[in-house]
């Protein structure tokens, strides 16, 4: 088992715009005024050509596909939402809040992986739950501790306890469940996906631990992290709200290992941060600012990563 990939899924953009049906929980998206839907679409364009060459820099395989502009997807650029594969050959389906988002699943998208020689033995679907308005986002509601076989979950209206606890059972997990908070407008309210709050690397972890307002929940998330070994990197809110939280490691060329993350989400940083961070290990960072700003995700979001095996 291994909680690095090197080869990743991304969706280029080519209706990018905020999802007024993704507005309603996630709080982090804004509306740029006065800015034509086509120009935003197009500085989305830059900033995802500008992610993947950085991330193909050094070495890491990203297979791009382009979003289909009949299906009107403005959020497709997040994959990691309706896929996840697993090392086993398991493939992933998992039903979306918003019905704008549901009509980012798509076969083609499978098909192209197996045309590059990755295996595909088993589709776990849980995407029927849509029908009793239950929800599951992927790898953005579920963390996956792979090595450690831990699912760390933050319920909220787009991750279902009971779905979580299903999915836990289906891939051989054990789940770790809290509510995590942020304040908007004076109020707490559950932060939309866990790893917008929390990242799992090899041997650490980056997590907001003062979103998670219940003690007893904060303390279990703790000692599960410190039991697998993690030295646990404490964000603030503020941080979260500059997607210090949403990042990914991954593997590049001689295995070396990077923490990909957002030009906003470095510049949060500390710098104590950061020197704990570049113990464990590389970082790299791209400027994603209209992404983030209309799409209200970062870095992880656009990376669902390959697990497959090969042929």
């Amino acid at each position: 088992m291994q909680q690095t990939t090197n080869t990743i899924l991304m969706v280029r953009p080519v209706n990018f715009r905020m999802n007024e049906q993704t507005a309603v929980n996630n709080y982090y998206q804004e509306s740029i005024d006065g800015v034509l839907p086509e120009t935003i679409n197009a500085k989305a364009q830059k900033e995802f050509d500008g992610f993947v060459e950085k991330l193909r820099s050094i070495g890491v395989n990203v297979i791009v596909v382009n979003d289909r502009i009949e299906t009107d997807t403005p959020d497709s650029i997040f994959p990691n939402n309706w896929v996840s594969f697993h090392e086993n050959g398991d493939v992933g389906l998992y039903p979306m809040f918003a019905k704008n988002r549901r009509l980012e699943r798509r076969e083609d998208i499978l098909e192209t992986l197996e045309a590059k020689g990755f295996i595909i033995n088993n589709i776990v679907d849980y995407t029927s739950a849509e029908e009793e308005h239950l929800f599951l986002e992927g790898t953005g509601s579920v963390l996956l501790d792979r090595v450690n076989r831990k699912a760390y979950c933050a319920l909220s209206p787009r991750a279902d306890e009971d779905l979580c606890i299903e999915f836990c059972e289906d891939f051989e997990y054990t789940p770790i469940i809290f509510t995590s908070n942020q304040t908007v407008n004076g109020e707490r309210k559950a932060i939309y996906h866990t790893n917008v709050m929390m990242c799992i690397g090899e041997t650490f972890a980056v997590i907001c631990l003062s979103s998670i307002d219940d003690k007893k929940e904060r303390k279990n998330v703790i000692e599960h992290l410190k039991e697998d070994g993690k030295e646990i990197i404490d964000i603030t809110e503020e941080q979260v709200n500059n997607f210090a939280g949403n990042m990914l490691q991954v593997k590049a060329t001689n295995d070396e290992r990077y923490l990909i993350m957002s030009q906003a989400a470095y510049d949060s940083l500390t710098d104590s941060q950061v020197k704990t961070i570049k113990k464990h290990t590389k970082v790299l960072s791209s400027p994603l600012e209209t992404i983030e700003t209309c799409g209200g995700g970062s870095a992880r979001c656009m990376m669902a990563e390959v697990f497959l095996p090969k042929s």
